[in-house]
């Protein structure tokens, strides 16, 4: 440490304090990036403090070190920028910032900077955990910066965690604890930000408008939330529990699209049953998409959103933050059994040169069928109930002839093989089809009631146009495996165990934990701008608008700085009861102009007093001397000490002219 200047240099206990300060503003941070990227930052945050143990890196070590740290982010991140990356960055810059951390500016400069660790975390997610671990360390960087204030006051006997502390912690947090509230309750809430926010670098898993062979082994082995539902009356079976997604139309031989123009269009007409009718409301977690999911057949357009021929529900803006959505849905009997040309074309669309194999099979079945559609997709259902298999270990074949190696070949493989597959194959057959994605299934929470729909439950299936009935739901995966389609999550999760591999054992822990995150969505992401604006409804308010809105915040701020202002400027309370009894009589005789001036000592004053007020005189000098004994002299007890108190605080002068 012989390159720290002694006067700012820094002892090992409040060092290490600083870093692992430093070290639990990352946290938050660190688990919310990808696992990998956050994986490799944390390694190199205890790679630095491991380094650094005793002196500081040399200068250019340190360099190297932030180049490289920039240099891995930025291609762990695929050269995207974006809210991603820039976490990754300035979690980066703080995991190498303890190699020069030796003096008392540095160590303040690694706190001071961590805390935004916390903060960007918000941007990624919002959560209790989130929460919790910002809070933490935000009271641990208030402790640190504390005793860095002793560090340079000289004071370094004191230990890093006292009562002293503490209080003074918790007195900073109650100060501001009224602003933050008002800030949260009343601050009108905007629909979209003050300033523009990148979008995430690495989006979060979620339906795509299209499907790429194998990156929906991503979406199947994600046990996390996709959404929530709550059913307003009947709940349907858990066969007619298909999550209607985006639809696919477009086939370029490997990747299935979905045309942005269709969009556009208006829905196709409908012709709902009579019952059953679905009502509920979805909780979706954030997924930077725009696509929302609904029960099949949505009937409706919830507000804010809007509705495409093919029946798929779009928003305005990607859905990077909680949203929830009314829908009603029912099961329907014709489903645009009218289809136009263009629409009919597109059903039809194969590429030129592509699986030939599939092709001619397809246009056999059509010569032996001949004009029975039904007939062929029967056919069709029971070549794969025979002899295909169910499997996520399916080989990723990238050729013309993926149909072909599949329906031909090795026959196994999941819902995007199967539902792709037997799409190409209803076309060769002249049969317009489609294919769609979504979710199918979920589990219920026994404890809130509701139903939770994983990322593993995403699906795709088919639909294909027949006469006089429409658009018709075909599921080839759960021809060869229904128990994969029709179960539920703890079925699929039996053979699990421990928390992070599945439900197994921990199922009762996982609906608890899960009703504890829905009831933090409720409470705090939840409060939009509809529940703020009705907020005082029980008061007899009925909507409070921007105006009322932004009184009620300015009066909450005015009175709780005011708030602040007075307790700062009472200063620090004093603690020794004897000490604060003598205050309180020094300030009664002050209040009559007989004040102590900061040169008098206690006898002094008294006696000046006491020529002022003989009345009082005898009373008074009596209690400054016990008073003058109990604090300098030795031998009191705590009874004695505790009867003096009494005397002071029982003691009154007269008023005179009263």
């Amino acid at each position: 440490m012989a390159d720290v200047p002694a006067r700012t240099a820094l002892d090992p206990a409040s060092r290490h304090a600083a870093v692992a300060t430093g070290a639990v503003c990352l946290l938050p941070l660190l688990l919310h990036l990808p696992p990998t990227m956050g994986a490799a930052l944390a390694a190199t945050a205890a790679a630095v403090a491991a380094l650094a143990w005793r002196r500081p890196v040399p200068q250019l070590v340190r360099v190297l070190l932030a180049v490289a740290a920039i240099a891995a982010v930025l291609s762990l991140s695929g050269f995207r920028l974006g809210r991603d990356t820039g976490s990754a960055l300035l979690a980066a810059m703080i995991a190498i910032k303890p190699a020069e951390t030796f003096a008392l500016r540095d160590a303040r400069s690694l706190v001071g900077f961590g805390l935004f660790a916390p903060f960007a975390t918000f941007l990624l997610d919002q959560g209790p955990l989130a929460l919790g671990l910002g809070l933490v360390a935000v009271l641990l960087a208030l402790a640190t910066l504390q005793r860095l204030a002793d560090v340079e006051s000289g004071d370094t006997a004191a230990p890093l965690l006292s009562r002293r502390t503490a209080v003074s912690i918790g007195r900073l947090v109650l100060l501001g604890l009224p602003l933050a509230l008002a800030a949260f309750w009343l601050f009108p809430r905007l629909g979209a930000p003050l300033w523009g926010v990148p979008d995430r670098a690495l989006a979060r898993p979620g339906l795509s408008d299209e499907m790429r062979p194998g990156e929906w082994l991503d979406l199947l082995n994600d046990e996390s939330p996709a959404l929530r539902a709550d059913f307003d009356g009947p709940t349907p079976p858990m066969s007619a529990m298909y999550w209607r997604g985006p639809v696919l139309w477009l086939f370029d031989g490997a990747v299935w699209t979905s045309p942005r123009g269709l969009r556009f269009i208006p829905p196709a007409p409908v012709d709902p049953v009579a019952a059953p009718r679905w009502r509920y409301t979805i909780e979706v977690e954030p997924t930077d998409r725009r696509q929302l999911v609904a029960l099949d057949v949505p009937l409706d357009v919830p507000a804010g959103a809007s509705m495409a021929v093919d029946r798929v529900v779009y928003t305005p803006r990607p859905l990077s933050s909680l949203t929830r959505w009314r829908f009603e849905s029912a099961p329907v009997e014709e489903f645009q059994p009218d289809l136009p040309p263009d629409l009919r074309a597109l059903a039809l669309q194969l590429p030129n040169g592509f699986n030939p194999r599939t092709l001619a099979l397809g246009r056999q079945w059509r010569r032996e069928a001949g004009r029975d559609d039904a007939a062929i997709v029967q056919r069709a259902l029971a070549w794969i109930r025979a002899e295909f298999a169910y499997t996520l270990d399916a080989p990723l074949v990238e050729d013309r002839a993926s149909i072909d190696a599949f329906l031909f070949g090795y026959q196994a493989g999941y819902c995007e093989h199967f539902a792709g597959s037997f799409v190409v194959l209803m076309r060769a057959a002249g049969i317009p089809a489609r294919v769609v994605t979504g979710y199918v299934g979920g589990y219920r929470n026994p404890i809130g009631g509701y139903w939770v729909v994983r990322r593993s439950d995403a699906h795709a299936w088919v639909e294909v146009w027949l006469p006089a009935q429409g658009w018709t739901r075909v599921d080839p995966t759960a021809a060869v495996a229904p128990e994969r389609i029709y179960d539920t999550l703890s079925d699929r999760a039996s053979a699990d165990t421990g928390l992070l591999g599945g439900l197994g054992s921990d199922a009762p822990l996982r609906d608890v934990g899960d009703f504890l995150r829905r009831g933090w969505n409720d409470l705090v992401l939840g409060f939009d701008a509809q529940r703020q604006d009705r907020m005082l409804q029980s008061i007899g308010i009925d909507r409070l608008g921007a105006a009322r809105l932004g009184a009620l915040f300015g009066g909450a701020c005015a009175v709780a700085l005011l708030v602040m202002l007075w307790f700062s400027a009472r200063g620090p309370r004093e603690t020794d009861p004897l000490l604060r009894a003598w205050h309180r009589l020094v300030a009664r005789y002050a209040s009559l102009g007989l004040a102590r001036a900061p040169h008098e000592t206690a006898q002094d004053w008294a006696a000046r007093v006491a020529q002022a007020r003989p009345e009082a005189s005898e009373a008074l000098l009596a209690l400054t001397r016990r008073f003058t004994e109990a604090r300098y002299a030795p031998g009191h007890t705590a009874d004695e000490r505790a009867a003096l108190v009494r005397d002071l605080r029982a003691h009154r002068p007269t008023r005179r002219n009263r």
